[in-house]
């Protein structure tokens, strides 16, 4: 039987790994409010892919991580603009369905594999062709 971690446990090796920035560095993260108790809002960012129409832009996003994560996937919403067919245009929420990690979402998967995700789905062919509002724009 597995152990499961409590939430803010488990959401503090998050913010640990995000401030140490393990990784290749193409994604960040960490609280908004160092004061945030709760472990709530989250900010990210993304640095576009090398040989995309994101190449050099740097995407910002907002994530809220509720009373049920890791068993329930966060809600994620670029404050950059971006086209991409997972993000509504209106209001640059990720759509889950639309965006296989949150939509095949599991208890071992963190803040980083969404934002890993969601770079990787800025090369996806579908959104490849998309053109990209212009740089420094905000939903």
């Amino acid at each position: 039987m597995a152990v499961k971690v409590p939430r803010n446990f488990r959401l503090l090796e998050e913010l640990e790994k995000g401030e140490k920035g393990v990784g290749d560095g193409s994604v960040s993260y960490g609280l908004i409010d160092a004061e945030d108790q709760m472990l709530s809002n989250w900010q990210g960012a993304i640095i576009g892919p090398p040989q995309s129409p994101h190449e050099g832009r740097i995407y910002n996003l907002h994530i809220h991580c509720g009373t049920e994560y890791p068993n329930k996937p966060p809600t994620v919403r670029f404050t950059s603009k971006v086209n991409m067919t997972c993000v509504n245009q209106s209001n640059g929420s990720v759509e889950p369905r639309n965006f296989s990690t949150l939509n095949n979402w599991n208890s071992s998967m963190t803040i980083e594999s969404v934002l890993i995700g969601l770079r990787n789905e800025m090369t996806a062919a579908h959104n490849r062709r998309l053109t990209q509002p212009p740089e420094g724009s905000s939903f």
